[in-house]
């Protein structure tokens, strides 16, 4: 069995995303729940329109991950995947569904609800899918569906079926992984990270504190690629540290760097060479790194 999950979906970030080219990822945000959704990545995620806007199926997405972050974080780690063509544009929409301008006047601390998405879709209007049969006025947010029979299966096959050919086979394969007979029935498998899905996985893997100074001023800190993305290093967590902004950079021209097998930081003496200083950076050489708790 494949769960799905069909969502109800606003018309002003559907309509904004549906208009963009060559998104690999899309944060769909919710600015009441910060409640992770009960889903395991790979899990297909569904759009459909409040019943004025259509009451169609419209699009979908791979689940990839669910964090709660300031929106100032989520428009840093997503721009206009988010939905709008700019911050405030964003916020103007958080207004709106939340009925509350008063939560917004601060410039950061407001949080919202994020579900990360991979491999998003949307149809043009013509290609439009019919809602479930079973869906009941009454759903406010969304509903599972068993992707392999039943009113979830015409759903799922339609959309693939809509869908661009290249976007469909990369959202299938996204979705499951075929077994042999043997071993039953095809399995969800973790979809590919974005760049931002990255960055928040990463924050939240080192409980959003700097690896190496144990900084928690998030602002500060950024998502740096152990084995630098331009070198095909993945957009994983287990290829990610959590940097202050001015260690990641000294990290990425090779000033600075980690011992593997001890897992201590390291600075390197051209440091001084080049800028004859590096004090605050010497000072940390050495230090154990403040690794995830997760291993």
């Amino acid at each position: 069995m494949i769960r799905g999950v069909v969502s109800i979906t606003d018309w002003e970030w559907f309509r904004y995303l549906s208009s963009c080219q060559g998104l690999d990822e899309v944060n769909f945000w919710r600015p009441r729940d910060l409640d992770r959704p009960k889903i395991e990545p790979g899990t297909p995620f569904i759009f459909k329109l409040r019943k004025n806007r259509g009451d169609r199926i419209v699009g979908y997405g791979v689940y990839a991950r669910h964090s709660v972050l300031p929106a100032w974080l989520a428009w840093d780690a997503f721009g206009v995947a988010n939905g709008a063509s700019t911050f405030e544009a964003m916020r103007v929409q958080l207004e709106h569904l939340r009925r509350d301008a008063s939560a917004l006047q601060s410039a950061g601390d407001y949080s919202i609800g994020c579900v990360m998405l991979s491999a998003p879709v949307f149809l043009p209007e013509e290609r439009w899918i019919a809602p479930p049969d079973d869906w009941a006025p009454n759903i406010v947010q969304g509903k599972g569906y068993d992707l392999t029979r039943g009113e979830g299966k015409r759903i799922w096959e339609q959309l693939l079926a809509a869908s661009p050919v290249e976007q469909a086979s990369g959202a299938a394969s996204s979705v499951q992984e075929p077994l042999p007979l043997m071993y039953g029935e095809p399995r969800l498998v973790a979809p590919r990270l974005g760049q931002g899905t990255f960055r928040v996985a990463v924050a939240d893997a080192y409980q959003r504190a700097c690896a190496v100074t144990g900084e928690h001023s998030l602002p500060v800190l950024e998502a740096a690629h152990i084995r630098a993305f331009s070198a095909h290093g993945p957009h994983e967590v287990s290829n990610g540290l959590l940097l202050r902004t001015d260690i990641h950079r000294l990290f990425d021209r090779g000033y600075v760097t980690v011992d593997p097998d001890e897992l201590r930081f390291v600075v390197s003496p051209r440091l001084r060479e080049d800028y004859a200083n590096g004090r605050t950076y010497y000072a940390l050489a050495g230090s154990p790194l403040v690794l995830p708790p997760d291993e």
